[in-house]
């Protein structure tokens, strides 16, 4: 009988006894490693590193510089803040994920909180990691699950569980505590080194840590004003419908009530830009450009669109003129430090063009604007351009908010628009539905519908895509008069009709099989929800099809 395996780690293969863990192993191979090791891929597959090996295999760990270890790293501190909290102020205290918030997760309490409290926490959180207790995977009947929840009175877990189809579920124990969590686990506390707790109001927090973009400290915090009023608005009016995480939505699907919250949340939708619209008619006089950025896949085709009619309705003339189309000769484009082109870097744009340009249209003269031939990558001039009285410039593009651009024009000639899908719909108390992911999907489902794209396509490009955002998008979000939040609060059960067949056409031999199992893990919490009812200009169009503006 064989009682030893091969195991290849780094093209170097060693000799271990069968079963042994991925934990004994790794020991061996921190030294290897800056940051400590979360978990581990075995032959393409994500385990915790409790898993045994029983068989030759490849592995390749990862610690938080990956988005897997980051996933993981941050679910350990989210356990672990839950455990302190209760510790601290008994079982009955909680805290509630809400959203992102600088290189952050925000949260509120149920308690009221203050400074002197949050340093507690931060010191028992220090201690329960000092102590490098363990966490322990166990697995459950699924009707087990809900019985031990609504015992502990959580009935949103218990609802979440409701609507999962397995008939049995993963759980993780901390001390005395069990609890559900979308994403896996490290073994133990002591590997999750670094953290912090900022106190932002008297009942919520930042659970601030590192990056996989920044790994090595955490940043100091910067608040975003406009963003975290944003989401709070769209979270008191989920509050106000009733429709606070993915347990109520369900409800929502089930009772057949869908369409009217579709009909409700697109007039919301539609009243947000309507008074923009109003708030740039009534500085006419001085403004006379709108610019529009935000992150991938934010909908900011339909926005702008919409936007113009709205525009129009009020006497004004909007005309669009496209950052794309000044990108610098393809020989003179800037190179990434693999060698290829980097087009989406602030040195890609013929900034001294664009600001030559647009100074001549607001002075009314008339412009021969250019359109990137991406072929032959150079511009050409067939199109001309001229500003009426009642005409205003509509300019859309990653680096519109960059405060490097139109240097020369007074920033009261322009009105600055970030949109972003702020998801402000949750899983449960303790599992966010990230804004990253939301766009992933509108991404997935619109890359194979326009492009015929395969999900592996876009799982490639999607982490160059999220590094473009880190460097030219995100840091100008606060510098605008308007934030737009083009999430719908039904959308990510639309989207699950869309994307989940796709996610299933990725093969289980291929490097992006874990994120698709990953992303089909979590649609599973949500039910199908039918596109019928959604109007032909509502931003979710832009990604399935059927829209005013796309077909």
């Amino acid at each position: 009988m064989i009682d030893t395996i091969e195991v290849t780690i780094n093209n170097k293969k060693y000799k271990y006894s069968k079963n042994i863990t991925l934990q004994e192993i790794y020991i061996e191979h921190q030294e290897n490693n800056k940051y400590p090791i979360l978990i581990a891929r075995v032959n393409n597959r994500l385990r915790e590193l409790s898993h045994d090996l029983t068989e030759n295999c490849t592995v390749e760990f990862l610690d938080l510089t990956s988005c897997e270890g980051h996933r993981v790293h941050v679910g350990g501190l989210t356990f672990v803040l839950i455990y302190a909290v209760k510790k601290l102020y008994g079982k009955a205290a909680n805290v509630i994920v809400q959203h992102s918030l600088d290189k952050g997760i925000y949260f509120q309490t149920s308690f009221k909180l203050t400074e002197e409290k949050l340093l507690a926490i931060k010191e028992e959180m220090r201690a329960i990691i000092r102590k490098d207790m363990p966490i322990t995977r166990l697995t459950i009947d699924r009707l087990e699950a809900i019985k031990y929840f609504k015992a502990v009175g959580d009935e949103t877990k218990a609802g979440t569980m409701k609507y999962n189809t397995d008939n049995y579920i993963t759980l993780y124990r901390l001390g005395n505590i069990y609890n559900y969590f979308y994403y896996l686990m490290p073994p133990s506390t002591g590997k999750l080194k670094d953290f912090d707790l900022t106190y932002i109001n008297s009942n919520g927090f930042t659970l601030r840590f590192p990056t996989v973009y920044i790994p090595d400290h955490i940043t100091k915090y910067k608040h975003h004003p406009n963003m975290f009023e944003v989401f709070r608005e769209y979270r008191e009016w989920g509050k106000i419908i009733g429709v606070e995480n993915s347990v109520d939505l369900n409800r929502v699907v089930s009772t057949g009530k869908i369409n009217d919250l579709i009909k409700i949340d697109e007039t919301l939708q539609s009243n947000r830009l309507l008074e923009i619209a109003k708030d740039i008619n009534n500085h006419k006089n001085k403004v006379k450009i709108v610019l529009m950025a935000g992150p991938s896949s934010s909908g900011k085709t339909t926005t702008s669109r919409k936007l113009c009619m709205f525009l129009e309705s009020f006497g004004l003339h909007p005309k669009a003129l496209e950052m794309d189309n000044y990108f610098v000769e393809r020989k003179d484009n800037p190179k990434d430090e693999n060698g290829n082109y980097d087009f989406e870097c602030l040195e890609a744009m013929d900034l001294k063009l664009f600001d030559k340009q647009v100074a001549a249209l607001l002075r009314g003269e008339n412009v021969k604007i250019p359109t990137y031939n991406f072929v032959y990558g150079e511009k050409e001039y067939h199109n001309e351009m001229q500003l009426g009285e009642n005409d205003i410039l509509i300019i859309e593009g990653i680096h519109a908010l960059d405060t490097k651009i139109l240097t020369n024009i007074p920033r009261e000639k322009k009105y600055k628009i970030y949109i972003s899908p702020l998801t402000e719909l949750n899983m449960d108390n303790h599992n966010r539905i990230s804004t990253t992911d939301n766009r992933l999907l509108r991404r997935i489902v619109r890359d194979n519908r326009t492009r015929n794209y395969k999900v592996e396509h876009t799982l490639k490009q999607w982490p160059n895509v999220r590094k473009g955002e880190e460097l030219y998008v995100f840091p100008f979000q606060d510098d605008n008069d308007a934030t737009v939040n083009s999430a719908a609060i039904y959308e990510i059960g639309v989207l699950k009709t869309y994307v989940e067949p796709l996610l299933y056409s990725v093969e289980s031999d291929s490097p992006y099989y874990e994120e698709a199992k990953r992303l089909i893990k979590f649609l599973r919490l949500f039910l199908p929800i039918p596109a019928d009812a959604i109007p032909e200009d509502a931003v979710i169009r832009e990604f399935i099809g059927g829209g005013y503006f796309h077909e």
